[in-house]
């Protein structure tokens, strides 16, 4: 996606941290022991620092190793995520050298802020289909993690309202699938293009594979659908704006400490001598170095990085990889940091017969201070949106050789293999239009493994997308299926011509190679921390989302997901946030 004017900027910071329990250096906090301490503010954790904090009678602290997201311009701004990249608010990971990916190393974005990458992602709210939910239903032997014993919580979470500039919506949502009275906004896109009723006619015109579908969040995603973000009155809506709300952070038994560092977890007996505990959580930060102790249960949701960063640092890992690099082992669980899986994404990009294309903001600073002025003002305008109106899904033909002798990695009939992100831009250089293409039941696998003892020190992340044949079989695919797309008679007169590496690539051994020498994460890491059934000789953490072969402790965040979704992870991840709460009140209460 082309480059956006970036012009970091903070609003005046109308929220008085000091009213709350919010501490700006680990000095500030004065409490060592609490009943539950949660290791990350981010999408899951916010989400569990205020269902468990809403018990008066337990005293919690959640560790972020950010700022707060107040007053900061460009997290509010849905349009000026991208601005967001690479900044104080980006922990600014990068790859080892990625084989399926040229050779290249790629920077690895994750949100580091209160809220997380909910604080700092493009905002899409995408559930994924039936068929993942129920496939992690079959993997663990839990019933609770199927796609109908879920579906309450995403509407617990949800708060869905209309888009920021007014119109009838009516056949572009459908609402008995969604909620109205949850925590996180969610709308349709605000702002309309000169784009969208081209891709609407472009789909019903090719037809098969292409079909309108009211509501992509339904279960079955499949087909032409409307962006839907995480975004109400114009606004980002965060785990952090939506969970930790100054109602909640006012509450006396709630403790946040920002700008601070989790960096290993310190083990000690457990109730056997083979089972260690692990309620101990060593701290580093501006304010200096601490250990904290829960008298319950220590949370990780650092995310599908940070979490299993931790768990190393902290002896629990393969032990032969531990030891190499000089850390201790304590509990021997080989798959901590394994299975790393990811959503590669490249762009097709097309010459557009228009003056009118989103990077005009970046090439024309008056433009952009218009729409920031609007934003500014009342909140609308082309700065509500985030970087669609428009988001395809796409299986591979049924009949497709492509699975001959590799099985599906989809997870069944409503899952997607590919998606396509429809966008109006793609060039400072000339006026485009594109889609990022995103191969999204991918087989591929990678993984995350300590450089060294030193808990401070980023770890090794290997993405390892397009490290599987079939993978590159379905990206390969895409291109060709975006060059039907843009071939429709709905885009006569406006498609000028394929631009960008794309264009001259007609052979499927030099389409492979375009993708490769092109293709970036999306940022959707998950499953580094798996969950497996209870009794299986694999994974991180039970259904429960305990760690295995440990006391007191539990891993709640994206790293904990099975296998990825056929869609983008933030929702996930609230739901996995929702879900653990209710598991871990209903324990305690017992």
């Amino acid at each position: 996606m082309a480059p956006i004017l970036s012009k970091f900027t903070a609003l005046p910071l109308f929220f008085s941290l000091g009213i709350c329990a919010v501490y700006e250096q680990l000095s500030d906090l004065t409490q060592t022991t609490f009943d539950f301490v949660i290791v990350g503010g981010g999408t899951s954790g916010a989400v569990l620092a205020n269902r468990l904090s809403a018990q008066k009678d337990y005293q919690i602290l959640v560790i972020e190793a950010g700022p707060s997201h107040k007053g900061v311009q460009d997290i509010q701004v849905p349009f000026l995520w991208r601005s967001l990249i690479a900044s104080e608010y980006d922990w600014n990971f990068t790859t080892t050298v990625e084989p399926g990916l040229s050779g290249r190393s790629i920077s690895y974005p994750r949100g580091h802020v209160l809220g997380g990458s909910s604080s700092t992602n493009a905002m899409f709210y995408t559930r994924g289909s039936k068929d993942d939910y129920d496939r992690w239903a079959r993997i663990t032997g839990d019933s609770g993690w199927s796609w109908d014993e879920l579906l309450p919580y995403f509407k617990k979470n949800e708060r869905w309202s209309p888009p920021a500039e007014p119109r009838n919506t009516t056949g572009q949502f459908d609402p008995s699938v969604h909620g109205f009275n949850g925590s996180t906004f969610t709308s349709l896109y605000s702002h309309v293009q000169d784009i969208d009723a081209r891709v609407i006619s472009a789909a019903a015109e090719l037809g098969d594979g292409y079909e309108y579908n009211i509501d992509m969040n339904s279960g079955d995603s499949l087909g032409t659908t409307w962006y839907q973000g995480t975004i109400g009155d114009g606004e980002r809506s965060s785990a952090a704006t939506s969970y930790l709300t100054d109602d909640v952070l006012d509450r006396s038994n709630l403790h946040v400490v920002l700008h601070t560092i989790a960096t290993r977890l310190v083990a000690s007996n457990g109730s056997s001598p083979d089972v260690p505990a692990f309620k101990q959580v060593e701290l580093t930060g501006n304010g200096g170095q601490s250990i904290v102790s829960a008298s319950k249960e220590v949370i990780l949701s650092a995310g599908a990085i940070g979490s299993p960063h931790i768990l190393l640092n902290s002896g629990i890992g393969d032990s032969k990889d531990l030891e190499s690099v000089g850390v201790n082992p304590i509990v021997d669980l080989p798959s901590v940091g394994k299975n790393l899986t990811d959503h590669p994404m490249w762009n097709v990009s097309f010459l557009a017969n228009t003056l009118e294309t989103t990077d005009n903001f970046t090439t024309n600073a008056t433009l952009f201070a218009q729409a920031l002025d609007q934003w500014t003002t009342d909140r609308k305008g082309p700065f509500t949106n985030s970087v669609t109106n428009n988001v395809l899904w796409f299986r591979l033909p049924d009949n497709s050789s492509a699975f001959e002798d590799v099985p599906d990695p989809s997870a069944g009939p409503t899952s997607p293999h590919y998606e396509f992100i429809i966008f109006n831009g793609g060039s400072t250089d000339e006026p485009r239009v594109s889609t990022a293409l995103v191969v999204v039941s991918p087989a591929s696998r990678g993984e995350l493994k300590l450089g060294s003892s030193n808990p401070l020190d980023q770890p090794l992340i290997t993405t390892g997308m397009f490290t599987t044949p079939i993978d590159m079989t379905v990206a390969i695919h895409a291109v060709r299926s975006a060059r039907q797309f843009f071939s429709a008679q709905a885009w006569d007169g406006y498609v000028l011509g394929e631009r960008g590496p794309t264009a001259g690539a007609t052979t499927d051994e030099e389409i492979d190679a375009v993708i490769r020498e092109n293709s970036i994460s999306i940022w959707h890491p998950v499953s580094t921390a798996a969950m497996s059934a209870k009794d299986a000789t694999y994974g991180v953490v039970d259904p429960d989302l305990k760690v295995k072969k440990v006391e007191g402790l539990r891993v709640v965040d994206a790293s904990i997901m099975p296998i990825i979704i056929s869609a983008h992870t933030q929702a996930p991840a609230y739901i996995i946030g929702e879900r653990a709460a209710d598991l871990i009140l209903q324990e305690w209460a017992a």
